[in-house]
């Protein structure tokens, strides 16, 4: 398997060069030279195989032969003590992506990271530098994941006082080999600061830098795997019975007897911020998952709603929401995702919808009242979207699914004044325990640049 840049298809690299990289030479971001299929044995027992056999027969099609099985086996095995219960949750299907350390979707990816980067370098003396870019979860996600980590030291940029109290515990306050910055300026001033970072030719003769952002492919393939598994389970006509899915959901849900339509495929309804997650679901259709399509649900950063319906793509300045964590105008991934489908070939996969922040608080009350199941203000615009759309109308009896990125004690300040005490997680208690040390900065990259010289 080939990675080619977004930007010039001439020349490929490895999966090892794509990961390290991170951003390609020419600014663009990797993606492989073909979307990978499952062999058929493997695409008929999904339903059938637990969460780390579908992420090993994933990953491996991917990074093919250089990961040896057994250590990719390890790797796995190291990065995911913890799963994505599908739960019934008021007659719908809710796939939970909160039960990893730091509550949120980017675990599965930071922790698969932080693992696959160790592997890769090891027997090398010069450390490896990450910069991570985030709107509130993807920092936390890799402090956590990298926290330790030998050979590694991770920089994380975030927008001052518009991530959640909480969020900035989890980004700034472990130590050791994270640092983190507060920059003046919003999560696309922070992501350009990045790629602008990843630009510098001075900077990179001086340090070994890579991301951990959207923006890497080894991010996105780890997230394709619990869409496949969802898919699997549910075609299968499975769920996880709330009771038994986790400490954590089972704390705040009600018996709910709906099972999946078996032999029937998903529909998805996604949260989308960067459009990495999104992109990771459309490899995992590619790749023979039993997926109907998407719905790509924003809050007012509606740049790719709009690129689907007029077919114009205009990147924007980021709008502030409740739903702080998509608070993205000019979506990397929407990149990635143009330079390997055309916009009709998108238009069959993925519809667009946008949600009002009057929406989103309406959609946590209604569940809440309905169910008892908090919806944490990200996982509330993917519920209403599905609303707006009317999309069960069109399923034909499919199944519908819609992605919890993010555990809603992470956004108790929006949440529970709409439903009332939200139970917190062991992991997220020891977090605001921390004490968060961050140095500000402004948006400039000379900026950037002097603190990474201190930190090297």
């Amino acid at each position: 398997m080939r990675y080619y840049s977004t930007r010039n298809k001439k020349t490929g690299v490895s999966f090892a060069a794509a990961a390290l990289a991170g951003l390609a030479p020419d600014g663009g971001l990797f993606v492989p030279e073909s979307i990978p299929q499952y062999p058929r044995a493997v695409q008929t027992s999904l339903g059938a195989m637990s969460f780390r056999d579908v992420a090993f027969e994933t990953v491996k099609l991917f990074a093919e032969q250089e990961i040896p099985d057994p250590a990719l086996a390890d790797i796995i095995e190291a990065a995911y003590p913890f799963a994505a219960p599908l739960v019934p949750v008021d007659g719908r299907l809710v796939l939970e992506l909160f039960h990893g350390p730091t509550a949120a979707f980017k675990d599965f990816g930071a922790r698969f990271m932080a693992r696959v980067f160790s592997y890769l370098r090891r027997g090398e003396n010069k450390p490896l530098h990450i910069l991570v870019a985030t709107s509130g979860d993807t920092g936390g996600a890799a402090a956590d994941g990298f926290y330790g980590v030998e050979g590694i030291v991770v920089t994380v940029l975030y927008p001052k006082g518009r991530v959640t109290p909480l969020q900035e515990q989890q980004i700034a306050g472990l130590g050791g080999n994270i640092s983190a910055l507060a920059v003046e300026g919003s999560f696309d001033d922070c992501q350009r600061l990045v790629k602008a970072a990843f630009g510098n030719e001075e900077l990179k003769k001086r340090l070994a830098l890579s991301s951990a952002n959207s923006i890497n492919i080894t991010r996105l393939i780890p997230q394709a795997v619990y869409y496949a598994a969802a898919a699997g389970k549910a075609f299968a006509g499975k769920s996880d019975p709330l009771e038994a899915a986790s400490p954590v959901s089972a704390a705040f849900t009600r018996s709910d007897t709906l099972k999946p339509a078996a032999k029937q495929p998903t529909a998805f309804c996604v949260p989308s911020g960067n459009f990495g997650n999104l992109v990771a679901g459309l490899y995992a259709l590619e790749m023979g998952a039993p997926i109907r399509l998407f719905i790509a649900a924003t809050n007012r950063n509606k740049t790719i709603p709009d690129y689907l319906e007029t077919g114009y793509y205009e990147a924007r300045f980021a709008k502030t929401t409740v739903s702080n964590a998509m608070d993205v105008g000019a979506p990397s991934n929407a990149e990635r995702m143009i330079a390997q489908w055309s916009l009709p070939e998108i238009r069959r996969m993925v519809r667009g919808v946008s949600v009002s922040d009057e929406e989103t608080r309406a959609a946590i009350a209604q569940v809440h009242k309905a169910a008892g199941y908090f919806l944490d203000p990200h996982t509330a615009v993917g519920w209403r979207g599905a609303d707006i759309l009317g999309i069960e109308r069109n399923l034909g009896g499919g199944n519908l699914a819609v992605l919890a990125t993010a555990h809603p004690a992470k956004f108790a300040g929006i949440v529970e004044p709409i439903t009332g005490p939200v139970p917190v997680p062991l992991s997220l208690k020891k977090a605001l325990e921390r004490k968060p040390r961050s140095a500000v900065i402004q948006a400039e990259l000379s900026a950037l640049m002097e603190v990474l010289e201190v930190v090297r």
